[in-house]
């Protein structure tokens, strides 16, 4: 991906996914909101979005 703006939108798209996966999974008696764990993976996720939807750097003579 080439575009910055593509990329960041992904890998905020991706991290908030795992935001609400996270939080909807959770049962009643816990409350709502989400835990530091489900933060955690959201960044994770993101920085692996962004780590893997870099340019390359070769160049194709």
């Amino acid at each position: 991906m080439k575009d910055r703006g593509l990329r960041t939108f992904v890998t905020v798209l991706a991290g908030l996914a795992v935001i609400y996966f996270g939080s909807a999974g959770r049962s009643p008696e816990e409350g709502r909101g989400i835990s530091g764990g489900v933060v955690v993976l959201a960044l994770l996720a993101a920085l692996l979005v962004w780590h893997l939807t870099r340019p390359g750097d070769k160049t194709v003579k």
